[in-house]
């Protein structure tokens, strides 16, 4: 089984590119902390390359920033290839499956995509029933509804 879960900050902006065949796509960074600390007491943190894809990564470059939180799960995949040395080069990266906003950078005019203070404040709910709509109002007599008679 290849699956790996992370919870870690952007290190850069994301930029969205494309494949030759039009497929959207975003390398990007993220820095994970570790769970303890070194000789020095100090926290220190693992930076993981991860890979996303089509809508998936058009809404990462649209509404993320550097040091925008993410939950990242997906599964690792590995390369390689020549580089212009003439040296193998071995790649690792997390291909992304599933991305959560954990939180967002404030774009430009201040206001978040998750930014709801401009929505209606929800109506409390009304306890008296407007007769002028009720398909019964001019039935006539009461009427009296009986569980026993089911029986």
């Amino acid at each position: 089984m290849n699956r790996v879960c992370l919870v870690g900050r952007l290190t850069a902006k994301p930029e969205l590119r494309y494949t030759g065949s039009n497929t959207a796509y975003t390398r990007f960074s993220i820095a994970v902390n570790r769970t303890f600390a070194n000789a020095q007491g100090e926290r220190e943190a693992d930076f993981i390359n991860i890979v996303a894809w089509r809508r998936q990564a058009e809404n990462i470059c649209q509404y993320l920033d550097k040091g925008s939180q993410v939950s990242i799960d997906g599964r690792i995949q590995t390369g390689s290839y020549n580089g212009q040395d003439g040296n193998r080069r071995y790649t690792t990266e997390v291909v992304a499956d599933n991305v959560q906003f954990l939180d967002t950078r404030r774009n430009q005019n201040n206001s978040s995509p998750y930014d709801y203070q401009d929505a209606p404040a929800p109506q409390e709910p009304q306890n008296s029933v407007d007769v002028s709509s009720d398909p019964f109002s001019d039935f006539g007599d009461n009427i009296s509804i009986d569980d026993n008679f089911l029986e």
